[in-house]
Formats: structure tokens, sequence, C-alpha cells
């Protein structure tokens, strides 16, 4: 990309004045609202639409952005580890408005019930059809985590979300929580439903006996006369923050090597435009960014960061841009490139909010959903109590919402200490709100949500949490994995996130008495990734808890966070307590 300083910024300016459009509407009609927000002129050639991470959610949800993500050494104040008041000064937009309320956590409860419920298929269908029509030749590309989250995924192997992303339009994508349906039914998505319509692309999964490439790499397709290639990066650690036996011919990895050789082939096969669809999560992508020339932009996911400005990363080759489109159905990423003599000469991007009472329902789409969801309806819609307090999931440290299921599980499984995983996904609850089965699946939702029971010594105990926490904080973002810190109950901690590995967690305690290494605890957890797990009859995770929402007489009370103490990297922009 060959933008000079002054033209970057001029960009940046206009995005900041464009990420503003819907405050200065705030007030209008939800049809003024709308108009003001998404319409977004054509710029250039080429124009991508970007999704990511939308987990199986084919209805309008609530989604709380996190309060903690929490960016340390050259990645303190920089995108995306910036939360709340933060986020919004860096990215020029006003407090109080419908973009902020998308963007953060920030009044979260009463802006959800002034703007609505965000995300929802047939509410997406209808944008992007909006913007195909405004984009001769635009694409769509999904960047995974799609046919997973949700009770109908589940039940229907992901055909659910199969279908709805054909009628959605859906061109290129790659994947990662898709291939814990396993390797047979990934193949038949592809070489089935998605023939001749999608290209399923991931230039970084190989087969195990002799590294031949399991999916296409890479897709050319010519736009409005320009030769655009499409390079897939599916989640490099799928085998270890997943089931090996899921997966267990084919290996993973960042492969930047393999990535240089695919860019190289493409531009020598003609290709102006340059895009990675990646899973990598953003940080691995700003680093490979810099690692990796002649890529025009990186269109991330896994993280789950709504990033309304890009980020530009100067490498050998010149400079890409990299962004990252959030999560559950709830942002559209739009991407203009002008080319000129056959590169890319400027471009505009726009992160756009999905609200569900600005756009109306696609009636396709509408219908599509109505009748995957029919057969399950009413196991979906059961109410098994009324939550008292917010649930919601997302966080570094903890979130309401996993709290439910860790007390849950201490009380069913009488366990004085219980983990649940760091997993991004998930939707919100407001104060007031039916606990339904579809939310608990929502949380709870995997093709390997076993419950567990085992006894670990406080030794083990500090291992685990010392092994999550380098995960979440190693100052290399290659050794990152994108997940949130294990959710604990019971056992209070301390944590310093800018210590090396083993000594970032201390003061380990159980009701007021430290831990002792050699003592065992009786813990309590969930989504174990050990093949043995699923050979031994044990109930799942979802079964569990709503044994004990049953129980609590109606009403769940608000959730007290079980946090750790954090005693290094604060003050932080990444961190509002």
């Amino acid at each position: 990309m060959d933008l000079t300083k002054r033209e970057f910024l001029q960009v940046m300016g206009a995005a900041s004045i464009a990420g503003m459009a819907l405050g200065r509407h705030a007030q209008a009609d939800a049809a003024q609202s709308g108009e003001a927000l998404y319409d977004l002129p054509r710029f250039g050639q080429v124009s991508f639409l970007h999704m990511t991470d939308c987990h199986a959610q084919l209805l309008p949800i609530h989604f709380r952005e996190p309060s903690i993500n929490m960016g340390l050494g050259s990645m303190n104040g920089k995108w995306p580890h910036l939360v709340g008041e933060h986020l919004l000064k860096a990215a020029g937009v006003p407090d109080g408005t419908a973009t902020a309320h998308a963007l953060t956590y920030l009044n979260f409860e009463t802006a959800a019930k002034r703007y609505g419920k965000v995300g929802g298929f047939a509410h997406l269908a209808t944008l992007v059809k909006q913007l195909k029509d405004s984009r001769p030749g635009a694409l769509l590309l999904d960047g995974g985590d799609t046919w997973q989250g949700s009770g109908t995924a589940l039940w229907t192997q992901g055909q659910d979300m199969v279908d709805a992303c054909k009628l959605l339009g859906v061109d290129v994508m790659t994947g990662h929580w898709e291939f814990t349906l396993g390797m047979e039914r990934v193949k038949e998505i592809i070489e089935k439903d998605f023939a001749n319509r999608v290209d399923f692309v991931a230039q970084n999964v190989k087969t195990n006996d002799f590294g031949d490439p399991v999916f296409k790499p890479y897709v050319i397709r010519e736009m409005n006369g320009v030769s655009c290639a499409i390079i897939g990066q599916a989640f490099p650690y799928t085998p270890i923050a997943n089931p090996r036996y899921m997966v267990a011919d084919w290996e993973f990895g960042i492969q930047d090597e393999n990535l240089q050789k695919m860019v190289d082939e493409v531009r020598a096969k003609g290709a102006q435009v340059v895009v990675v669809l990646s899973h990598n999560g953003m940080d691995v992508d700003l680093k490979m960014a810099s690692r990796v020339s002649g890529i025009d932009a990186i269109l991330g996911g896994h993280t789950h960061d709504g990033m309304p400005v890009p980020t530009l990363v100067s490498n050998k080759g010149g400079q890409t841009l990299v962004t990252n489109a959030g999560s559950n159905g709830k942002f559209l990423g739009v991407l203009d490139f002008e080319v000129k003599a056959g590169k890319v000469t400027d471009f505009r991007y726009k992160l756009l909010p999905v609200f569900a009472q600005y756009l109306r329902a696609d009636p396709a789409m509408a219908e599509l959903i109505r009748k995957i969801r029919a057969p399950f309806e009413t196991k979906l819609q059961e109410r098994l109590a009324i939550s008292e307090g917010l649930l919601y999931r997302r966080g570094n440290f903890n979130g309401t919402g996993d709290q439910l299921l860790v007390d849950a599980l201490m009380d069913v499984q009488g366990a004085e200490i219980a983990f649940s995983p760091g997993f991004r996904w998930g939707t919100t609850l407001l104060p007031g709100q039916a606990i339904t089965r579809e939310w608990l699946l929502d949380m709870t939702a995997t093709t390997y949500s076993y419950a567990t029971v085992t006894e670990m010594t406080g030794e083990t105990l500090k291992t685990i949490l010392e092994d999550v926490c380098d995960n979440l904080f190693n100052p290399d973002p290659y050794y990152q994995q994108g997940g949130d810190m294990v959710r604990v109950g019971g056992l209070q901690f301390s944590c310093d996130p800018t210590a090396t590995m083993g000594r970032r967690i201390g003061n380990m305690r159980l009701k007021g008495k430290p831990i002792d290494a050699g003592k065992k605890y009786k813990v309590a957890g969930w989504a174990p990734v050990a093949e043995e797990a699923r050979q031994q009859n044990l109930p799942m995770v979802w079964d569990l808890v709503e044994k004990w929402l049953k129980a609590q007489g109606g009403r769940v009370k608000p959730r007290q966070l079980n946090a750790p103490h954090i005693t290094g990297g604060l003050p932080n922009p990444g961190y509002a307590a």
C-alpha cells in the first residue's frame, strides 16, 4: 500500500468523523439514524465486506464489550488494547452515542435499552444487500467461528449456519471453531454445501503425513477489472486450544514463510490487491503484517475486537492495513480500495454496527431462520430462571456469565474450586431477563462440553493458572492463543501480568486460607481437550447448570465476580475495573 503519512492521517481523520455520524442523529427516529449510519458512499474499484466470529447467532442479541483488555509492553495503549473512554477518544467517537454503545461497555444497561439489540442475520442480510448493490462485485468475507456457538448449530452440526451463510451471500471463508465438528463434517460441508458457491481458504493447514494442503490456500477474483487475491489463515493453534483428536490428520501453525510464498505466488499471477482473511487474533495479525510483505490488508478475527480505526503496519515491502470486525454478528467491516497502475493507492474503512432497530429484517433470511428454529423453538425458549443482575462473558479475567457457571458447578459437583474456560463467545442478558435454555447453550454449546471433577494439588492449580496467564500476556504475540484467562470460582489469587512465566500468580487462597502446594483440592470444570473425556460417560455442562438454575426458586441473584487482584501493569488504558 503506497500511502504517505499525510494521506494516512487524512484517512484516519475521515474515519473518525464517520464514526461520529450516528451520534449526531442519536435523538432522531430509527429510520433517520439508520440512514445516517449506513449511507456509505462507494470509493474506488475494490470492496470487501468483512464479518467474523458470529458464533452462530442468527437472531439479534445483546453483547457487552470488555472493560478489561490489557495490552502490555509495546502493546500498551495500542489497538486493540483500549477500552471505554480510552477507545472512544482514540476513535473520535462521542460518549453517549449509539456507536459508543456498540464499541464499549460504558453505561451498558441503559444504552442497551435505548439502542436495542445488535446483529441478527436477517438484519445483517439487509445491510449486505445494500452495500453490494452500491458496490458492484463486492466480496463478502467470513473470518470463521461461524458454525459454533448456539443450540441450533450444535444440534444441526452447523447446518443452520451453512444454510444461512449461503443465503447471506458469503463468498470466501476461513475457520477455527468449525474444526470442532470434526474433519469429516468440515470436508462434507465444503465439498457439498459450498461447492461452486463459497471458497474455504486456509494456507496454513496441511496434512500430517506429507504436508499437502488440506484446503485451497487462496482464491483470485476479478472485481471491476482488478485482480484480487484472498489468502486464508485459519486459527493456527486449533490442535492446542481445542481437542487434537478432532483434527488428528491435520497440522496448523503460523507459517510465515509459506504465507510469504503464497503472497508472491498470487502477485506473480497478476493479483493487484492481496488481502489475508485471518483468524489469528489481532496481536498476531499485527506481528504477521510486520514480517510478511506484499499484503494490502489483513482482515482479522478470533479475538472479538471491534476496531473502528485500522492499524497501518510497516514492513520491508511497504505497509499493510490490519483490522478486526468484532463478534456475534454485531459489526460488518467495509474496506474500499482505489487501485491505479496496478497497485493500491488509497483506501476507506468503516466498521458498521448492525443495529436491529435501524435495519429492517430481510424477509427471505427471516423466513429461513424461522424454519431453522421451528423444530427447536419450544426447547430453546424454556425459562430456567430470571436473572436479577447483568450476565456477560467478555473480559480478560472474568465475567458474570462465567461466574454463574462456576458457582453452579461448585454447588452441583460438590467442589471447592471451579474452572471455566476463557472463551470469548456468549451473549449478554440484562437484569430482569429470563435465563432460557437458549442463553445457557449460547454460553456452553461445544462438541466437547463435558463436565469434570478432578483432584488437583495446590501446585497443579498454580501451574494451570500460570500457563493460561502466559497464553494471555506473553510479550510475543506468536505465543498467545487468543482466549481470556480461565475463570475461577472459589479460589482467590493475585496476578501480575507484567511478570515473567511462573511468577504472575500469587497469594492463592481458599476461604481465606493459603493454598497448600501439596494438598489435593476438589475442582470442577468443563470442556476438557483430552480425548479420554469423551469415553468416560461424563454429563454435559449445560445439564448440570440447568439443574442448578431450576433449583434457585425462579430467580438468580446478581453474581459477585471472583476476579484476581491485579498487582502490575496498572494504570492501563485497557483496564477499567
